[in-house]
């Protein structure tokens, strides 16, 4: 049996993908870099994962074939 790490959280994957689509109004860009940077400090992958997608969404707000 081989060891694989991290260990998958399929409900932590959900709660990201679900947070990324959220349409909730989103902090200004600052402070989602600050989250950013506090996650990667810490080095919480997930964290980061979920600060960078809501970093390019809150900076370029409109979807793909909008305009």
């Amino acid at each position: 049996m081989t060891a694989r790490w991290p260990v998958r959280r399929p409900t932590e994957s959900a709660a990201i993908r679900a947070a990324g689509r959220s349409a909730r109004p989103l902090p200004p860009v600052e402070f989602l870099l600050d989250a950013l940077v506090l996650a990667r400090r810490t080095g919480d992958r997930e964290g980061m994962t979920l600060a960078a997608h809501r970093v390019v969404r809150a900076a370029a707000p409109l979807e793909v074939g909008e305009a």
